[in-house]
């Protein structure tokens, strides 16, 4: 089992890619603790790096991409607990339910106060650090720099949001962590294809990471791509990754950032 808390690459292009909850990894110590459904870590954010392969391989992008699952600790929540959806229920820092409401500690072995803030030391704050980190090289590179927040959900989550999501979910904090114009070039490329439902802003507005570091007065911007799991791969059974499904997926997702890149030249 891997004891690394993410992969990263050094980029040459002023953008950097976060994929917070692509993770699966979890410490012997906790796994012992959960329950089934705990270990089954049906929340993961499944196969995102690889659906944003192709971009990857054809953008010189920096990545950081973290190997624990949420369940250990939630890196795109405010470490202080505090709600990014007030009156709606979401993920806490430390998750003690499933998204489907089931308890990922078994009886007995529950999650207490106490750990979180060692969770959130040992966890969440090296990845917010390394993050900040490659903001400030390509800061000083670049003058300007782009996180890109990459991530996934089931399309039905009836706990967190009524009916069924549109495949691409753009989040901007209501326009305030990244500039109008970047926020334009990517709602231009979405608007020109047909094939998958999208909305700016709409239930999924950005996390933590969007909201912590998209400060545009600073050259520094910010946006969160929620996508539906369905425009990817199947929902039913266990998780499989469809590579002829994700393909026109990939594609697209190259031209946005491709754009992004060039603007941010």
């Amino acid at each position: 089992m891997t004891s690394k808390l993410f992969e990263q690459h050094h980029g040459s292009l002023p953008i950097v890619i976060s994929f917070p909850h692509s993770g699966t990894v979890l410490p012997d110590s906790l796994r012992d603790r959960f329950t089934a459904a705990g270990r089954a870590v049906p929340d993961t954010d499944w196969f995102v790096p690889e659906l944003y392969q192709r971009c990857l391989e054809r953008l010189d992008v920096s990545t950081l991409i973290a190997t624990h699952s949420r369940y250990v600790v939630d890196l795109n929540r405010p470490a202080d607990g505090s709600a990014l959806y007030p009156g709606r229920i979401e993920s806490a820092v430390c998750p003690t339910e499933t998204f489907g409401g089931e308890a990922i500690y078994a009886a007995g072995h529950e999650l207490s106060n106490a750990e979180i803030p060692t969770r959130i030391g040992r966890y969440w704050r090296p990845y917010q650090l390394a993050l900040a980190a490659e903001r400030d090289r390509i800061l000083a590179a670049h003058g300007r720099c782009l996180i890109w927040d990459a991530h996934s959900i089931r399309s039905r989550s009836p706990r967190l949001f009524e009916g069924e999501l549109p495949e691409l979910n753009l989040g901007t904090y209501s326009g305030r962590s990244a500039a109008a114009a970047l926020v334009a070039r990517v709602s231009e490329r979405l608007r020109a294809q047909q094939r998958f439902s999208h909305v700016v802003d709409g239930r999924f507005k950005g996390g933590h990471i969007t909201r912590s570091f998209g400060v545009p007065a600073r050259n520094v911007h910010a946006m969160q791509l929620e996508i539906a799991q369905r425009a990817y791969m199947s929902e039913d059974g266990a998780p499989q990754f469809d590579s002829q499904r994700a393909a026109p997926l990939s594609e697209l997702i190259e031209q946005v950032l491709a754009a992004l890149a060039a603007a941010t030249d």
